[in-house]
């Protein structure tokens, strides 16, 4: 297991405290795990480490630092919907999966301190599990981020830096300090190993389906599930569990949409796109740092993007919580999305959406 560029090819071991390589390409890992089995589930594991067969875990860490994520149940909305409940999850939000996975490496390999950037959601789990496995850590957050978040974060013992101006700008002014003060760059975006997380995920969907929904709807961001997602499905398919991929359909905000404006066009790269601001922070990132891999996916797995307008988000959140689903504005853009969908494209049956984070982490 190793480390590779994805841009020029060239081989780090998972040891290494680079954040990506010296070209400047993003990190893959080069770890195939065995072909998925129920049977090889341990069953008497209840958290998403029942699935550690099929995860690169190097040693015994996440023994210290699992808080019990994942297990989340699917819940029927409707006779068309089908909702995973990903905010019963220890910091209340789908992030817990992958900082779970990152963390417990930080550990297995000796790191002592991390930085991290995000718009709230994935600095509070990075944060609570570097509490739990006693690595010192500071989160980095746009200013604007839901104070509730804010207070999480500090409450597990991070430090706190709230960044003036945009998002993408934070990850700037946190990656600067990470290079200039060598620390470990523990971002649900450059660490392949937060993606090994979120495909549990669709592991979990199949154990409790026992099949997968003809139709997933993904919150599309810095890409954090939609990679994961990929990912686990394709291990499905290798492994001969499902005979063909669903109908993926990632989700944008018309504020802040720069991957299904390349993909409009059929282009390879990201490319500027104006931004406004949006309630659903959770995805107004305007330069993802995957972009180009997320689009070939896209292409690829023929993934349709359906973009949100602003005044959908609220009205979604207010269903949705009229009958016991109290989710945060980035999650209740996802529903808003499905309906969008269905006006386009006519009644969609066998949908899962993720309910990515809880009501009250955004309640400003």
């Amino acid at each position: 297991m190793q480390f590779i560029c994805a841009k020029c090819g060239r081989t780090e071991p998972v040891t290494t405290r680079k954040s990506h390589c010296d070209c400047g390409g993003l990190f893959d890992l080069d770890f195939t795990p065995p072909r998925f089995d129920l049977n090889l589930i341990d069953r008497d594991t209840w958290s998403f480490f029942r699935y550690r067969s099929f995860l690169p875990l190097s040693g015994d860490s996440w023994q210290k630092i699992t808080l019990g994520e994942g297990m989340t149940p699917i819940v029927r909305f409707n006779q068309d919907v089908l909702l995973k409940m990903d905010y019963f999850m220890p910091t209340l939000s789908f992030k817990d999966r992958g900082a779970a996975v990152l963390i417990a490496h930080c550990q297995d390999i000796g790191v002592d301190q991390v930085v991290q950037d995000s718009s709230g959601n994935a600095g509070n789990s990075v944060a609570a599990y570097c509490g739990r496995a006693g690595i010192a850590c500071e989160i980095f957050v746009p200013e604007g981020t839901s104070d509730k978040k804010i207070k999480m974060i500090q409450a597990h013992g991070a430090r706190l830096t709230v960044v003036p101006g945009s998002r993408d700008h934070c990850a700037d002014v946190c990656r600067e300090k990470a290079a200039r003060e060598g620390l470990y760059y523990a971002n649900h975006v450059y660490n392949p190993f937060f993606y090994q997380g979120t495909k549990t995920y669709i592991y979990e969907t199949y154990e409790e389906l026992h099949r997968i929904p003809e139709n997933i709807f993904i919150p599309l961001g810095n890409g954090t599930l939609f990679l994961g997602i990929i990912k686990g499905l394709e291990e499905l398919l290798a492994s001969g569990c499902i005979d063909h991929l669903p109908q993926l359909i990632a989700v944008q905000s018309e504020r802040c949409a720069p991957l299904a404006a390349a993909a409009e066009q059929k282009s390879a790269h990201i490319f500027p796109v104006p931004m406004e601001p949006t309630l659903a922070e959770g995805i107004a990132i305007g330069v993802p740092m995957r972009g180009e891999e997320i689009l070939n996916y896209i292409y690829q797995y023929h993934i349709r993007l359906i973009t949100i307008p602003e005044a959908g988000i609220l009205p979604a959140r207010e269903l949705l919580a009229r009958q016991g689903i109290y989710c945060e504005h980035t999650t209740a853009a996802i529903y808003a999305a499905y309906e969008r969908y269905c006006e386009k494209y006519g009644p969609t049956p066998d949908s899962l959406i993720c309910m990515c984070g809880a009501g009250l982490k955004s309640d400003h």
